[in-house]
This record gives structure tokens, sequence and C-alpha cells, in this order.
């Protein structure tokens, strides 16, 4: 691998401060990264009102609970499938191409939202955003991995992974500045000009170019007894997180609309619902680090995972009607759903040693999304059975205690 880093002619001495070219990969990783992270939550924001518009009219709460799973699920289908997908395309036709690839997609099906005709339109674009969206998340990171130098990478990383948040907290913005929900998807264009510019100016990685032909190595390991355990655990953990987070992330501003008294528009109330729920995830995912340095993952994990379940029973247990002190439990969640998220893109790979860690870490992560994709579809039928949205997300805020059991079972060591 060293023999690599010496040679590649764009990405400088590896063990030396960023070139221009590294600099400049990174910019446009961290815009197609942060605009990731607004348009993944740029429609649950716009939720309560694209709906009633794509059906014609006044909606109940269950058919905008119906309607809104499909969406929803629609969009994590595509994260998961993208996920999956674009590891495999990247490692065959390079990671600048595929980095194009999946940010002009997700560019082009944001863009093409904004003249969906019906929910059903609605429901192909959010499926290709999301694929769009699981690639870059993907390729970014393993991309800037492979061309960033060696001593500052992992701060490089964590700057990368932030961006996530800080576009979730954008979402909020724009829906402050946007009341029409058709303008706000004219955001698609910021990501497809991001993917004409990476054509242009990002370096392809020589560690990729040197490995192309060796593609294929053993993966078999990935089921071995060794393995076996923490593929589960992982799985388990994060794919249980997923479903909390999702689950309750996604319905969190219709929720808070439906605290309001009818008629009120909620315009303010849900944008600064979605910074607040930026905000604590990127102080979170900042504080995991420091947590860990000081608890250990195993305990960092459990304090976690009960703070997000504590958290979510007094939310929707205690709040019938709308108050300022919702904005204090909402920060209070987001900030320890910042701090798993933090935790666990960490955590989850160092569990399995380097030789299948990509492989291991993308079945964790992705098999999750499935799983997370399937429980969102059912809010709808869940509103009803349960007699409300706040008892639907209750019933999601269970997941952490899934999570809370498998973190107990969690281990300490890192595979090398």
């Amino acid at each position: 691998m060293m023999k690599v880093d010496k040679i590649n002619p764009l990405a400088g001495q590896l063990t030396e401060g960023p070139s221009a070219p590294q600099n400049l990969a990174f910019a446009l990783c961290m815009i197609s990264y942060l605009f990731g992270g607004t348009v993944a939550t740029l429609m649950s924001v716009y939720l309560p009102v694209a709906v009633p518009e794509l059906l014609g009219g006044n909606v109940s709460e269950v058919r905008l609970g119906e309607v809104g799973a499909y969406i929803g699920a629609a969009f994590l289908y595509g994260w998961g499938v993208g996920g999956l997908t674009f590891g495999v395309v990247s490692d065959r036709i390079g990671r600048v191409k595929s980095l194009v690839l999946v940010t002009g997609l997700y560019g082009i099906a944001t863009l093409l939202t904004v003249f969906v005709p019906n929910w059903y339109a609605l429901i192909a674009s959010r499926f290709a955003a999301g694929m769009g969206i699981g690639g870059v998340l993907l390729i970014s990171t393993v991309y800037l991995s492979e061309i960033w130098p060696v001593r500052t990478r992992p701060i490089a990383l964590g700057i990368l992974a932030v961006a996530f948040p800080i576009g979730i907290v954008t979402t909020g913005g724009l829906n402050v500045f946007f009341a029409n929900w058709r303008d706000a998807f004219w955001l698609g264009i910021i990501p497809i000009g991001t993917a004409l510019a990476m054509t242009q100016w990002l370096p392809e990685s020589v560690a990729w170019e040197s490995s192309r032909q060796t593609y294929h190595k053993q993966t078999s390991g990935l089921w071995d007894a060794d393995n076996r355990p923490n593929l589960i655990i992982g799985t388990l953990i994060f794919g249980s997180v997923l479903i909390g987070l999702w689950g309750i992330f996604s319905w969190i501003p219709t929720w808070v609309q439906s605290l309001l008294p009818v008629g009120q528009n909620g315009q303010q109330e849900r944008g600064i619902t979605m910074m607040l729920l930026g905000s604590g995830g990127i102080v979170g995912g900042v504080l995991s680090g420091f947590l860990i340095k000081s608890l250990g993952v195993r305990k960092t994990l459990i304090v976690t995972f009960l703070g997000c379940a504590l958290v979510s029973f007094v939310l929707f247990l205690t709040n019938r009607s709308f108050s300022p002190i919702v904005y204090v439990e909402m920060a209070c969640l987001s900030l320890f759903f910042g701090i798993s998220q933090g935790a666990l893109s960490g955590y989850i790979p160092q569990l399995f040693p380097t030789v299948i860690r990509a492989t291991a870490a993308g079945f964790c992560f992705n098999i999750g999304r499935f799983f997370t994709a399937t429980s969102v579809f059912f809010v709808g039928a869940m509103v009803a059975f349960f007699g409300g949205l706040s008892n639907a997300l209750l019933t999601f805020s269970v997941a952490f205690l899934v999570s809370l059991a498998g973190a107990f079972f969690s281990s300490e060591t890192n595979k090398q």
C-alpha cells in the first residue's frame, strides 16, 4: 500500500498535508454529502402540505399516514439498494465515475420532484433520490479515505460525516423560506452542478486503479464462526436504531403539525424542528468520539440507546398540544440520535478484520435500511391501530430498547 501512496501524482505524499486537488476533491464530496442530508429529509418537512395537494384536498391523519409511509419507505428502500449496488459499481468502474453517477442521480431525481403530477410519481422520484444518496454516503467516504493524507484522514472523514446533519439543518431553513413545497425541490440543481464539476476536477483514486485487476478477492469469511456473532450483533443494533430513528425522524414534523390548532400553518414550527434535529446530529456526532474515549464504546452505546428510549417516551407521552417544551425535548432526542450515529459509524466497521471489513459493514448498514423501510411502511396502519400519530411514534421508540439489548452483548474488541 505504501508503494501506491508514493506514486500517486494527484494525491501527493499521503503522509504530508493535502494538496490543491485533494482539497478540491474534499470540497466537492462535502457539497454532495451535505445536500444529500437536505434531500433525504426535505420531503419529511413538507409532507403535511405535499400529500394533500397531490391527493386533491384535505385528507385524514390516517390517510396522510398511509401515503406518507409509502413515500418514506420508497426513499429508504432506494437508499438501501443504492448503498448495496453502487459500492459494487465503484469497484468496477472507479470512484470518480461512480461519484458523478450517484450525485447526478439524486440531483436529477430531486429536480424532477418539482414536476410530479401525483403521489405515484413522487414515490418514483424519492426512490431514485434514495439510491443516489445511498451511493454518495458510501463512495465519497471510501474515495476520500483512499486519496487523503494519512495524518489528517480521520479529521477529514469526521468533518465529512458532520456534513449530513448540516444538510438537515438546511432543510429547516428551506422550509422557513419556501412555503410552496415544489419550489424547495429546485435544490436539485446544486447536486447536478456538483456532478458536472466532479467530471472536470476530481482525480481518480490511484489505489483503486492499481487494485482493479484484483477485484475478485476472497470474501467467504463473512459468515465464518469468528465473524458471525459480530455480523448478527452489528445488523441487529444498527437496524434497530434505524427503525427507531427514521420512524420517528421522518414523522416528527407531521407530529408537530398535529399538535397545533386546526388551520394553523405550522411552517415555522416544522422548520425549527428540522433545524433542531440537524443541530443535535452535529453536536452528538462530535461528542461521540469523546464519549467513546472516556467510557468505551460499549458503555457509550448503552447510555445512548437508553437516552433515546427515555426521551422518546417523555416526548410522545406527555405532549398533547404544542408548547416550547417540545423544542427542548426534541433537542435532547436529536443529541442522542447524533451520538448513536457517530458511535456506530466508527464502531461497526471495527468489529471485522480488514479483509472483509467493507463487505461486512455494508451488510450491517444496508440490511438495516431495508428493515427500516419496511417498518416505516406500516406507519399509516399503526396510526389507525394505536389511535393517533403520537402513539404510533411511541411504538417506534421500542426499537431503541432492542438496540440497548444488543449493546449489552456487543464487544469492545476491535479487529485488525
